[in-house]
């Protein structure tokens, strides 16, 4: 009898030291950081800190300091208090996922912004590994984004990653915008990190309109929401985009913008103990972003064409951000401010910019035909000081007044309103009759 009494208690010992691992207690708020003794947990588990009054607050793990676990909150640090109960569930974050989510508004967690419940069947951890490179197919055919510079001048792969860079105020939502309403894709999912809380609704309404809400997603993190929740907005929507590319769909990840997701990190960073190196970035910044951006690409099942856009301080396309970002990626679309301001829109610089896999899925007549616009419109745009000082006398250079002659049809092409349409294959008919002269 002695001995069953004996094991009961070792069991209930054992069960006691196992409860007591899972949970710890908040004794120190620092900012944004929280530090606790216990639980027993991991980077990146995903705790409850429950409150003296209300709902319990959602909490990840971020680092370690000796033998106390700091956390960062996915909410308020309102109403937390020293002794609090922090209480580990023992897995990451994960979003719902499914058919479900398309036409839905949700926030950085993948919770509508509606208050609906979404009743999917399935969950993904929003931090995934990249796909295996020796699984990677080639990208070989191109992605009508019904935008006209883009399909002839800069054309785009399926599965290709390009980077949109450009200042404040260029036209890049609205860029976003065309591109998720008139592209081949079949899902459109669109992340929307650290913007205006005022943009939101006047991006999905103005900029996307019905016809693109009906065949996206759009995750929204709020520039006043924490900088953990503006970092897991990111993750949740490629994890989303990953769903949807693992159906065999071909999908388009729009991403405005990558610059916050690494000011958020870079938030976080500081507040763990990290040196800033460049500009004030941290370490961590620079290698969460090949994680994040080598997750969209193609798979052995579809393909992830993803477009991020790029904040450049000043016009500065070398800012530390800026040139991470463009060694990453498999292109960069440059948007010029001084185009803008001319009123030319789609405001990319066609001869700062390049799709690194045009090569590989153009045909040789297309690549020709993009060679030759190129080749005047430089000529142009080189001669152009002395051209508008009256300065240049036609006839001296026969390859500059080609490209005067040129120049009208040539800015034609550039230029498309937010309401029209172009067709690939017609893209490619005007750009032929334009190097041909015809």
């Amino acid at each position: 009898m002695a001995l069953i009494e004996r094991m009961i208690e070792t069991i209930e010992r054992s069960n006691e030291d196992e409860y007591s691992r899972k949970i710890g207690r908040v004794c120190r708020v620092v900012g944004l950081m929280i530090e606790s003794n216990g639980p027993s947990a991991f980077v990146g588990e995903r705790c409850l800190i429950h409150l003296p009054f209300g709902e319990p607050v959602e909490a990840e793990v971020v680092g370690f300091n000796e033998d106390r676990v700091l956390l960062m909150p996915y909410g308020e640090t309102m109403q937390i208090a020293p002794g609090c109960l922090v209480k580990g569930t023992g897995r990451m974050l994960q979003v719902p996922v499914g058919e479900e989510l398309i036409g839905q508004v949700l926030d950085g967690l993948g919770r509508p912004l509606s208050g609906e419940t979404l009743s999917t069947g399935f969950r993904y951890d929003v931090q995934r590994k990249p796909p295996n490179p020796m699984n990677r197919p080639r990208i070989l055919d191109a992605l009508s984004t019904g935008v006209r510079m883009i399909d002839g001048l800069l054309t785009v792969g399926k599965g290709q990653r390009v980077g949109l860079f450009a200042g404040s105020g260029v036209g890049k939502s609205t860029l976003l915008g065309m591109i998720a309403k008139r592209s081949s894709a079949d899902i459109n999912v669109i992340a929307l990190i650290g913007e205006r809380g005022r943009e939101v609704k006047e991006f999905i309404e103005k900029e996307l309109g019905p016809e693109g809400m009906a065949r996206s997603v759009v995750i929204v993190a709020t520039s006043d929401q924490p900088p953990l929740v503006r970092l897991k907005g990111a993750y949740t929507a490629t994890a989303i985009a990953e769903y949807f590319r693992d159906q065999g769909k071909e999908v388009v990840l729009m991403m405005d913008s990558v610059t916050r997701f690494a000011m958020a990190q870079r938030e976080i960073g500081l507040a763990t103990g990290e040196p800033p190196t460049s500009k004030g970035y941290t370490p961590s910044v620079f290698a969460l972003l090949p994680q994040l951006l080598e997750r969209s690409g193609t798979s052995a099942n579809g393909s992830i064409t993803a477009f991020y856009t790029v904040l450049v301080d000043g016009d500065d396309m070398n800012e530390p951000i800026a040139d991470a970002v463009r060694g990453i990626l498999d292109g960069h679309f440059v948007m010029d401010r001084s185009l803008a301001n001319r009123g030319q829109f789609p405001a990319i610089h066609v001869l700062k910019s390049i799709s690194r896999v045009m090569n590989q899925i153009a045909t040789e007549p297309h690549r020709e035909f993009a060679q030759t616009f190129r080749s005047w419109l430089a000529t142009y745009l080189d001669a152009e000081d002395l051209i508008n000082i009256g300065a240049y006398k036609k006839g001296t250079n026969p390859s500059i007044d080609t490209a005067i002659e040129m120049y009208p049809r040539l800015l034609t092409f550039l230029k498309q309103s937010i309401e029209e349409d172009a067709d690939f294959e017609q893209t490619l008919k005007q750009l032929a009759e334009i190097a041909r002269g015809e």
